[in-house]
């Protein structure tokens, strides 16, 4: 959920020589849509300058007698500035060089099998799987544990991980689409939007990257802005960057714009259906009407989808990306199991703390206690299903050889690998491995890491259960705690401290 909007401005302008005038027609593109191109041919946004008209300007305007002009045009930028630079695109922490052998778990093969054997990671990815007993010096002991694959989030808002829900009481008639929502937030909760937004961006980033990490999330797909942190080797978790978004019909006038401009066989991201009124029912035909309904078109929610609108989607080959807790919260309904079961290619995401219960692993255990979807179902939502909508090409959401080493460590249960994820929260996720790399432990399993993997990581204390992540956790949440207080930070609603020792 992200509450904002997109526009763009153009206009004409006559320029005298002499007894002639030249008229030129200005070309009018939206901002998101120039950083879209951009992006498409392999530069990054460095810095985006977005300064107002002053007061030399206003002299100007009142010597040409167009005074009125200049009080109109004072809450827009008079221009943009934008840095960029070309980018290497690699897999993220794969580094050379590097070797992690992983000793004494279960395995997922699937949503069904679990195999057992080493685990043999190099330069960032799977090198050998093997049933037989085999010994390394250096290895890292996971008895007592299960693996499966790194889960993919489809659909997240990094900045606002330290948000509370924001919206309407369980016990007031719910909204009936997300442009009432956002309007009535920025009204009623102004102040408290105001107080978050007052933390550093990158800040937010970073912990809804942790939010993502805590839950056993390797990769996630940001919707908004590619910001150039997200691409730095220190983010600790891999980001989709390949792909176009816009945000909704409602609140995005360059929706058309921004598909064309989506990189052939790429995904294109949208919000749609995001309601229980007539109107969210019918943007499925408006975007196929405006021709972005296609095999590569992800449409967010789709709670409002009827049956002509899945067998619409279907026939388009477009998939969807559903987010069950925040449809609970915005508009007290849920998604069905016939309808997610009804379409052909579908994927889970956590949404945003605005709205969302918490984080991935609440998605998961919503669609499996409360709307009744199979385990299966539900695995291969968040792992190969999720990695093949987003066009992921590293091997993400399994484990077999050659595919990237994204892999999460919970304590070993009875049950397939499916039956443990559905069931799986936050507090039972105690190691997630990016690329090889050690990024997120607990304390158990921080103790049996060798010195050399030690290093790098810092302990945060998450609702009193020790954490050690590959994070700069004492800068965080000393910049975060100048703006909300000392003791209120909250990510995806848990409460989180420093402690740097056990």
């Amino acid at each position: 959920m992200h509450p904002t909007t997109a526009v763009s401005h153009g206009w004409k302008r006559t320029f005298n020589e002499g007894d002639k005038s030249v008229e030129l027609q200005a070309h009018c593109h939206s901002l998101h849509l120039v950083l879209a191109v951009f992006q498409r041919h392999g530069f990054e946004l460095i810095d985006l300058l977005e300064p107002c008209f002053g007061e030399l300007e206003r002299e100007l305007f009142v010597a040409a007698g167009r005074a009125s002009d200049f009080q109109s045009l004072t809450v827009v930028p008079a221009i943009y500035i934008a840095r960029f630079r070309r980018v290497s695109i690699r897999p993220k922490f794969a580094v050379s060089g590097t070797t992690l052998n992983l000793l004494g778990a279960r395995y997922g093969l699937g949503p069904l099998e679990w195999s057992t054997g080493p685990i043999s990671i190099q330069d960032g990815r799977i090198a050998r799987l093997t049933s037989r007993a085999t010994s390394y010096d250096d290895a890292l002991d996971l008895s007592g544990y299960v693996l499966l694959p790194g889960l993919v989030n489809a659909h997240d808002h990094l900045e606002f991980a330290l948000y509370p829900n924001l919206g309407r009481p369980a016990d007031v008639p719910p909204y009936a689409n997300a442009s009432e929502w956002a309007e009535e937030i920025h009204c009623k909760h102004a102040d408290r939007i105001a107080l978050h937004r007052a933390v550093p961006r990158e800040a937010c980033l970073w912990w809804g990257a942790i939010r993502n990490l805590l839950s056993g999330v390797t990769s996630v797909c940001h919707h908004n802005e590619i910001y150039p942190l997200v691409r730095d080797p220190s983010f600790p978790v891999r980001v989709v960057t390949q792909f176009g978004w816009a945000h909704s019909l409602a609140l995005d006038s360059a929706v058309v714009e921004r598909h064309k401009a989506t990189a052939a066989g790429r995904p294109f991201v949208v919000h749609a259906g995001e309601g229980i009124d007539r109107a969210s029912a019918e943007e499925v035909s408006e975007l196929d009407h405006i021709g972005v309904l296609s095999e590569c078109t992800l449409l967010v929610h789709g709670l409002a989808l009827s049956k002509e609108g899945v067998d619409l989607m279907n026939k388009r080959s477009s998939g969807l990306i559903t987010c069950p807790t925040s449809n609970a919260f915005l508009f007290h309904k849920l998604p069905t199991a016939p309808l997610l079961s009804s379409v052909q290619k579908v994927a889970l995401g956590s949404d945003s703390p605005l709205t969302a219960a918490g984080d991935l692993l609440d998605e998961i255990r919503c669609l499996y206690r409360e709307v009744g979807l199979h385990p299966r179902t539900i695995y291969e939502m968040v792992t190969t299903q999720a990695a093949d909508l987003l066009r992921l090409d590293l091997g993400e959401g399994r484990i077999f050889p050659n595919s990237i080493a994204d892999l999460i460590a919970v304590v070993d249960r009875q049950g397939t690998p499916a039956a443990v994820l559905a069931d799986t929260g936050w507090e039972q996720v105690e190691l997630v491995i990016v690329g090889g790399r050690v990024q997120m432990a607990s304390d158990a399993l921080y103790a049996r890491l060798s010195e050399d993997r030690r290093q790098g990581l810092a302990r945060i204390v998450v609702e009193g259960i020790g954490r050690w992540l590959r994070a700069p956790v004492t800068e965080l949440i000393r910049v975060t705690s100048e703006v909300l207080g000392a003791g209120n930070i909250r990510v995806g609603g848990k409460r989180v401290s420093h402690a740097s020792a056990l």
